[in-house]
C-alpha cells in the first residue's frame, strides 16, 4: 500500500502534492528527540515537513493531515519529556525506540548522557508514556579488541537490573560493518580495533543472553540469522501490535498496512513516513552508519540552528 498524496498549500501560499501517512518515523536517520524535538514540535503545529531525498537530492512534502501515530528513535529522547503532553492534545500516539548502550568507557558514544542518566529518562518516559511505550535497544553489538562478547553480556545484564518493571523487551543487532564503508573508515580513523561477528559467534552470544533469563522479550533487528531456538524473535520496529495496543482505535487502519518495501530486505516494519536527515545527528558515535563523519554531521546541526524554524532539517 503506497502513502497516500493530497494538495497542500505552503506558508507562502503555494500549492504542492504532498504525501499523508498514517505513521511517522523520526527518525532511523538522525536523532530528532535529541536535538530537533522543538524543530519537530513546531512543524508538527505548522502541519507539514519538507523532506529531502538522500539519493536524489530532490524534495517533497510530508503534510501531518493523516497522522495519528509517530515511532520515535533516540538516544537521548529526554527533551520530548516537556513535549510529549502536545501529542496527546493532537490525539496522536507515540511510542520510543530508545538506544541505550553501555560504550561509554570505551568512548564509541563521546556526546550521550551517562548511562544512569538515560536510564533515569527512560523510567521517566515510562511513567508519562505507559508500560510498553518505551522499548530498549541494545543496538549495535559490537567486537572490539576492548569489548568482548562477554563484557557486552555484562553490560546488558547490568542495564537490564536497573530497568526491571520499565521495559518488556529487549531488542539488539550484531554490527555489521563491512556493510557500511564509511563506518569502517571512521572506526579506524578514532582508532577502533573492530571486527566482525560470525555466524557462531551470533548464535553463542544469543544462547547466553537467553540463559541470562533477563525478564524480557528478546529481538534482532534486520538480523538474517535465524536464533528462534532460544525464544528470540525477528523484531518489528514500526510493530502494528504494538500500535494497537496503546492506540486501540487505530486497528482498523493499521490492519491493512503492509510490510515496508522501502526498508532492509530483512525489515519486517509496517509502512511509515521516515522524516529525518543523513549527517544531522552530533551524538558522534564512532560506528555510526547515518553520518558520513562526525565533523559533517556537527556541521549541518550548527547550521540547522541558525535556521530553526525551517520547514526541513537540512
Amino acid at each position: 500500500m503506497k502513502t497516500p498524496k493530497t494538495s497542500l498549500t505552503l506558508s507562502d501560499g503555494s500549492v504542492v502534492e504532498a504525501q499523508a501517512p498514517l505513521i511517522i518515523s523520526a527518525s532511523r536517520a538522525t536523532d530528532i528527540p535529541a536535538f530537533y524535538s522543538h524543530w519537530f514540535f513546531n512543524r508538527l503545529r505548522q502541519g507539514y515537513v519538507r523532506w529531502r531525498n538522500p539519493y536524489n537530492g530532490k524534495d517533497s512534502y510530508i503534510t501531518f493531515a493523516n497522522t495519528k501515530f509517530i515511532v520515535f528513535w533516540s538516544k537521548n529522547p529526554k527533551p520530548l519529556l516537556p513535549l510529549l503532553p502536545t501529542l496527546k492534545d493532537m490525539g496522536i500516539g507515540c511510542y520510543i525506540q530508545y538506544t541505550l548502550n553501555d560504550y561509554f568507557a570505551e568512548g564509541l558514544e563521546p556526546n550521550v548522557p551517562s548511562v544512569a542518566e538515560r536510564i533515569d529518562t527512560f523510567k521517566q518516559l515510562v511513567d508519562e508514556l505507559g508500560p510498553g511505550a518505551v522499548v530498549w535497544r541494545f543496538d549495535p553489538l559490537i567486537l572490539t579488541d576492548k569489548i568482548s562478547a562477554d563484557a557486552l553480556l555484562y553490560k546488558i545484564e547490568s542495564i537490564a537490573e536497573r530497568l526491571h518493571g520499565y521495559t518488556e523487551k529487549l531488542v539488539f543487532s550484531f554490527a555489521d560493518i563491512l556493510a557500511y564503508r564509511k563506518v569502517g573508515r571512521n572506526l579506524s580513523e578514532a582508532g577502533v580495533h573492530y571486527r566482525e561477528w560470525t555466524t557462531d559467534e551470533m548464535i553463542d552470544f544469543s544462547r547466553r543472553l537467553s540463559a541470562m533469563n533477563l525478564g524480557l522479550k528478546l529481538a534482532t533487528c534486520a538480523e538474517k540469522v535465524d536464533l528462534s531456538q532460544f525464544g528470540i524473535i525477528h523484531n518489528r520496529c514500526i510493530d502494528p501490535e504494538l500500535i494497537c495496543r496503546l492506540k486501540p482505535e487505530l486497528q482498523p487502519l493499521i490492519s491493512i498496512l503492509k510490510t515496508d518495501k522501502g526498508q532492509r530486505a530483512l525489515c519486517g516494519c509496517i509502512t511509515s513516513k521516515d522524516i529525518g536527515a543523513y549527517n544531522t545527528c552530533p551524538h558522534g558515535c564512532t560506528y555510526c552508519y547515518a553520518n558520513t563523519s562526525p565533523y559533517s554531521a556537527r556541521q549541518n546541526f550548527i547550521r540547522h540552528q541558525h535556521s530553526p524554524n525551517n520547514d526541513s532539517i537540512l
